[in-house]
């Protein structure tokens, strides 16, 4: 007879400001915790790395908010035209339009992609180096991943609106300024319709170009076709994604190496190393705090706990990547350690779509802030640094360094 989720109170606000601590006291505690999420709904928090790697790929845990029971999902909600993405969807649609992307970040188009990005870093470096001081967040870790991700799909130079400032209105939403998140809903809206309408009618050597090429051409019975709302959704959900994990990924990385100068020199001296201390920081202190949330089809059994079908189901990749059963001395940042496993960028059929394009971005702008800046250092107090107020995105609202 499964047990029932053990009693272990805790304020989500501790999720923010020190996550790794309340989520290891949570772990010892139990496999599983039901508890009130920012929403005033209930939800189920899954802590342990055996549970949370199994129930990343159970069929049985939907990502269809149809699934949800009533009344017990409040959580955000996009217009079709943004929310019809594989973030929201089980197979067979999750197969068939992720089929329809995936080959644009295997690990050879990707690798194809270095010295392009390469090039921006080093655009940008050169735009703050003689300032001597800079936000790196702001003027490095936001405008690469994002430049990156906007030539990929081919969106002009003079297009690219202000996505850092619109995800933030969605991603950390302040029940006291919704219209700021109404209003980015609107940009991010009006935004890929005009986009899309543009290179419907003139089409270009992108990805976007191609997926409207597969939306608009004669497919054939049973062919994989895309729905328009599908199209627009899928394109929001690669800028949206691309642009938002990495930006905090690589900025994660870089407090990482301050916080720890030898290994910083270590890779200085020897950049070769950088692929490997990259899937250690996605490990250690990764950009995503929790997966995104699931529904179970009929009740399910975790951890020895029995979660109701509908009912809110959040999986801490956080908690997971920390569980010291399934990695030595977790809290250590260590770059010879057994990383495999680590459950950074998901597991499963849901796995991170741009895992290869996340990693090698992060890999080039290490390797060119290294090199560049020898005297790279905190421009303020390490207590001073804020996180944003966020229990699923796990991202510094600023960096300030100087050199």
């Amino acid at each position: 007879m499964p047990n029932p989720a053990p009693s272990a109170p805790f304020d989500v606000s501790a999720l923010i400001n020190d996550p790794y601590g309340t989520y290891a006291r949570l772990r010892e505690a139990g496999p599983v915790h039901r508890f009130t999420g920012p929403d005033g709904r209930p939800a189920w928090l899954v802590t342990r790395y055996e549970d949370v790697r199994r129930a990343l790929a159970d069929p049985r845990l939907s990502l269809d908010k149809a699934n949800a029971a009533r009344d017990n999902y409040t959580g955000f909600s996009l217009p079709p035209a943004l929310d019809q993405n594989l973030l929201n969807m089980d197979p067979p649609d999750h197969t068939r339009i992720r089929r329809l992307v995936v080959k644009a970040f295997t690990s050879g188009r990707v690798d194809k992609l270095r010295e392009p990005v390469r090039k921006v870093a080093d655009e940008l470096l050169d735009a703050v180096e003689a300032e001597g001081r800079t936000d790196l967040l702001a003027s490095y870790a936001g405008p690469l991943p994002i430049t990156v991700i906007c030539d990929l799909l081919g969106v002009p130079q003079d297009q690219r609106p202000d996505f850092r400032a619109w995800t933030d209105a969605m991603l950390v939403p302040d029940p006291t300024r919704t219209h700021l998140m109404k209003e980015a809903i609107g940009n991010m809206m009006r935004f890929f319709t005009e986009l899309i309408a543009s290179k419907r009618a003139t089409p270009g050597d992108d990805l976007l170009s191609d997926l409207i090429a597969v939306r608009d051409g004669d497919g054939g019975e049973g062919a994989d076709r895309l729905s328009e709302d599908e199209l627009s959704s899928l394109a929001f959900l690669i800028l949206f994604a691309g642009y938002e994990n990495t930006v905090h990924l690589i900025a994660n990385a870089v407090l990482a190496l301050l916080d720890h100068p030898v290994l910083m020199e270590s890779l200085r001296a020897n950049p070769a190393g950088l692929g490997t201390a990259v899937e250690e920081f996605m490990r250690w202190d990764g950009p995503a705090a929790l997966a995104i949330r699931r529904f179970p089809l009929e009740n399910v059994e975790i951890g020895g706990v029995t979660v109701p079908a509908g009912e809110t189901v959040l999986l801490s990749l956080a908690a997971a990547n920390r569980d010291p059963h399934h990695f030595s001395d977790p809290d250590r940042l260590d770059l010879n350690r057994d990383r495999s496993g680590h459950l950074a960028l998901g597991h499963g059929i849901h796995h991170c779509l741009g895992a290869p394009l996340a990693r090698m971005e992060t890999e080039t702008a290490l390797a060119a802030l290294l090199e560049r800046f020898p005297g790279l250092a905190l421009d303020v107090a390490r207590e001073e640094l804020a996180w944003r107020p966020s229990v699923r995105a796990r991202g510094l609202i600023s960096l300030p360094v100087r050199w």
